[in-house]
């Protein structure tokens, strides 16, 4: 993505927008889950803003611009505060995810209207890097490894006895999320095969079809 900025400004800045776009709406949503059920503690550490600057990680933003993985800055909140501490903290992990689908699937309604104008290829060129960086931070997240919020959402779902052996896979979570996103013998990385498939699917239902004679 970096090699792009000289190559092609104008797309290395949509990217950029669309990242920053989707970190920030999916960051702010565990702030905001974590606040609603009970846990003042994002909200102290003035995470609960749509501020990009507050959810910004700057390794991890660099990284996403160098390598295309990286991260926004984890929401921290305290599980003693939540009424239902397993439960409550998978509805948080998941609240991320499921903002970035809600803002991707708005943003194709607009995406809908807007192409009936005479503007239509302009908005078409904005819009769709937004709706495609979303769909990609969502499903990626879902992937059940920890630090990824699929994790806690797995843990959440399961029996007590399950979770409680499940959580034993934490601290091995980083070796397996640096396989995963890792390209193997010069091919694509193993979680480009798992998730990929699904983003495709998602896309295809958001995104008009643009044919030879233009955006279908």
């Amino acid at each position: 993505m970096l090699g792009e900025l000289f190559n092609n400004p104008f797309v290395f800045l949509s990217g950029l927008v669309s990242l920053v776009v989707a970190i920030t709406i999916h960051e702010f949503s565990h702030a905001l889950a974590a606040d609603r059920l009970g846990d003042p503690t994002p909200r102290v550490q003035g995470r609960l803003t749509l501020n990009p600057l507050a959810h910004l990680d700057p390794l991890g933003t660099l990284m996403l611009l160098i390598a295309r993985f990286g991260w926004g800055k984890p929401v921290v909140f305290d599980p003693f505060n939540l009424r239902h501490p397993r439960r409550d903290t998978a509805i948080i992990s998941f609240a991320g995810p499921l903002s970035n689908l809600l803002l991707a699937s708005l943003l194709s309604i607009i995406l809908h209207v807007l192409l009936t104008t005479p503007s239509a290829m302009i908005f078409y060129i904005i819009i769709q890097p937004i709706i495609v960086m979303n769909v990609f931070l969502a499903i990626f997240n879902l992937v059940p490894i920890h630090p990824l919020d699929g994790f806690k959402i797995v843990e959440g779902m399961l029996p007590r006895e399950y979770a409680i052996q499940w959580r034993q896979l934490e601290p091995y979570g980083m070796i397996f999320l640096l396989f995963m996103v890792f390209p193997v013998f010069g091919g694509n990385a193993p979680v480009t095969r798992v998730i990929m498939p699904v983003i495709q699917f998602i896309l295809r239902l958001l995104l008009p079809t643009i044919g030879s004679s233009g955006i279908i």
